[in-house]
């Protein structure tokens, strides 16, 4: 059996560990953006780790999970791990949808933080 590579186990982890906090207390998620960080949230976009945690501690539901479905991980030429996540999610008594989320994810000062977040349902308009 083939180890995998440094940077699956690095952002395995990181998905892990986010996901536990967004679960739990999404207002400790400050503690893996920095000031430079960006998120787009269905298309809106925020800038700054305060931002961010105050939109994702403001979404409308009291409890949510997610489960995880598939993930991707790859180097970058520049030493930071990008990071694909697919999954489903449970929020509140709503029913359950799809969601896609990207991860970059940079090591400054020896901490892996992210520095960009893209997120969105996996909602189709057919119609």
């Amino acid at each position: 059996m083939v180890d995998k590579p440094v940077w699956e186990h690095i952002g395995s982890s990181f998905v892990q560990h986010y996901y536990q906090m967004f679960d739990s207390n999404r207002e400790q998620l400050g503690s893996i953006y920095i000031d430079s960080s960006c998120l787009t949230w269905e298309g809106q976009q925020f800038q700054g780790k305060t931002a961010i945690v105050d939109k994702l501690a403001s979404l409308p539901f009291s409890k949510i999970g997610h489960n995880i479905t598939a993930q991707d991980h790859q180097p970058t030429p520049d030493c930071c791990i990008l990071s694909m996540v697919v999954g489903q999610l449970k929020a509140d008594d709503d029913p359950i949808m799809g969601f896609h989320q990207s991860f970059l994810l940079k090591n400054i000062n020896d901490a892996w933080v992210c520095t960009n977040d893209m997120f969105r349902l996996a909602l189709h308009n057919f119609g």
